[in-house]
């Protein structure tokens, strides 16, 4: 039999054409709202080539005043969540802490709470005039004023702490389960104390990491846009994202948004080079101790002390919002206090019943955040397949381009792909498909990262064994890396979809009367004041959400979330 009637021609295999069309698909979404953005910057609405829109964008003080702004809160913010997450990751990790279990589920539980909702029950809690908190202190202490004011500076920074911490948690505790306790006695036997030992081997040994998650920290902290329109904004605080959604209200200036977000984008790319560069020198980390022991770091009556410290966190963070939240959402004026004449299921009906756009809200949160947590784990195992197998051409510039989102912020890719897909020929603004498509292009990075590294854990004896027995690569793909790669699809699906369920920055240029989502709605009934109705929905998408996660940990582990790689 001639060679070429056994060796069929590359351009016959199905699967050469499923990989183009994805790799196609690809480019429209990410590469095309990129450019859109940047071609907008260097244009005028009229098409015509010029360099106004900077002029106009970064000219002026206030402007400039509010990328200072934000470059200080990103650095408060970065402070108080080292703060937050450093010591829970040691206690969890590496120490003998009595409750490790609780505080892992409490930062846990504050990863799944959305960021609008944290502020939301912290205006409730600690605003300057009704707080809870405010008015219990005065109450006990009968001063004319309560001390807390959660329309601050410091008070915006707390709450955004309180709900990116769990990213340095993460980071670091990864890193910390990697450190050998026989590094740890070997500082002792030389003499080193406990402390002395930790400060001066254990810590430096994560640090890389630590100032890794960081700089991500930083980077959602100035890029973040709910938590700034519910506190900041009534603070008169002016920020980059409340600038930048100002020049979103009329008269439409979407090349001047693109012009004053190219600052931030430069930065975010520096940042993200130097954080990939830090995380890069962690490999001394495992080699020197991923084989050794690693058991608990006994710290004497200091545990008790960590556990107080844990708890108080958890108090922050989860249980103190949630009951504030629950109380409100049960509440026929939440200004009235906690009595029974005050109590209602009223809320819950109205949302569910009475309010068609609340419930609208809640069912297209749901539905989008679903529809893009299935895209992005079938996308993103089908491009690490096809990159880590060096099925498609250029497989290293097909990664780079599925994983240059993570280097936009999500405020900055709206508007990018409002420029691109809000007019002709697309003209999907409002719609919902708009919503994952802007969802999709913003998360599938983290689908692409989970899937690789299975991908690259996987034997390609395996595969090659179904080649021989006839099977193409799309058999493989579907008949064996799926399959073996099952928990981390399902990780990958849970972690979209929580994250999905938060998103405001990506959605608030996007969503019209019938695709709005639950952040969305969250800025309209806050704006009127109608924070019971909110405090209802909260609860109801919290539950959803909690239910989602518990299949999750149920399917994929309790460390789904756990970055390990």
């Amino acid at each position: 039999m001639p060679l070429a009637r056994r060796t069929p021609h590359r351009l016959g295999d199905p699967a050469i054409w499923f990989f183009a069309v994805l790799i196609a698909v690809l480019l429209l979404l990410v590469a095309n709202p990129i450019l859109r953005l940047v071609w907008d910057s260097f244009h005028t609405a009229e098409g015509q080539w010029s360099l106004q829109s900077y002029a106009q964008a970064l000219g002026r003080s206030r402007n400039l005043q509010a990328l200072l702004n934000s470059l200080y809160l990103g650095a408060a913010v970065t402070a108080l969540a080292l703060l937050l997450g450093v010591p829970l990751a040691l206690a969890v990790s590496r120490t003998n802490m009595p409750g490790r279990g609780f505080t892992h589920l409490s930062v846990l539980a504050a990863f799944v709470m959305p960021n609008f909702l944290g502020a939301i029950a912290w205006i409730l809690l600690a605003g300057p005039n009704a707080g809870w908190l405010n008015r219990l202190v005065v109450e006990l202490l009968g001063t004319a004023k309560g001390p807390f004011n959660i329309f601050s500076f410091w008070g915006l920074a707390f709450v955004i702490a309180l709900y990116t911490y769990p990213l340095i948690y993460v980071f670091t505790k990864s890193a910390l389960d990697l450190v050998s306790t026989e590094l740890e006695d070997a500082a002792s036997i030389h003499g080193a104390g406990k402390f002395q030992t930790m400060a001066r081997v254990t810590l430096p040994l994560v640090l890389p990491s630590i100032v890794g998650a960081a700089i991500l920290i930083f980077l959602e902290a100035i890029a973040l846009y709910g938590t700034p329109a519910l506190i900041a904004i009534p603070a008169r605080i002016n920020l980059a994202t409340t600038q930048i959604v100002s020049f979103f209200q009329y008269p439409l200036q979407v090349e001047r948004a693109a012009a004053f977000s190219m600052p931030i984008l430069l930065l975010t790319i520096v940042l993200l080079m130097l954080q990939r560069r830090l995380l890069a020198r962690r490999g001394y980390v495992s080699v020197s101790g991923k084989g050794g022991e690693r058991r608990p770091f006994d710290i004497g009556l200091w545990k008790w002390l960590l556990l107080g410290y844990s708890v108080l966190v958890a108090l922050l963070t989860v249980i103190l919002p949630l009951a504030i939240l629950i109380l409100a959402s049960l509440s026929k004026a939440w200004g009235r206090g906690l009595s029974l004449d005050n109590l209602t299921l009223a809320n819950f009906h109205s949302i569910f019943f009475e309010q068609l756009t609340v419930r609208a809200a809640i069912l297209n949160t749901v539905l989008y955040s679903g529809a893009t947590a299935l895209v992005c784990v079938g996308m993103g195992i089908c491009i690490a397949y096809a990159t880590q197998r060096r099925i498609t051409p250029f497989p290293t510039f097909v990664q780079f381009m599925a994983l240059a989102p993570v280097a936009v912020p999500g405020l900055i890719l709206a508007i990018g792909l409002y420029a691109a897909y809000a007019g002709p020929p697309f003209s999907l603004y409002g719609m919902g498909v708009l919503i994952v498509i802007a969802f999709t292009t913003r998360f599938l990075p983290i689908s692409v990262a989970a899937s690789s590294a299975g991908v690259r854990a996987l034997n390609p004896e395996l595969e090659e064994a179904v080649r021989i027995l006839g099977g193409g690569r799309l058999t493989v793909l579907t008949q064996v890396v799926a399959p073996l790669l099952k928990k981390t699809l399902v990780g990958a699906f849970i972690l979209v979809f929580v994250i999905c369920t938060k998103e405001l920055s990506t959605a608030v240029f996007l969503t019209g009367p019938e695709s709005r989502v639950v952040s969305v709605l969250t800025l309209d009934l806050s704006e009127q004041g109608n924070y019971e109705t909110l405090a209802a929905m909260g609860v109801v998408l919290v539950v959803i959400v909690t239910i989602v996660v518990g299949i999750g940990m149920k399917l994929a582990g309790r460390d789904f979330m756990l970055r390990r790689s």
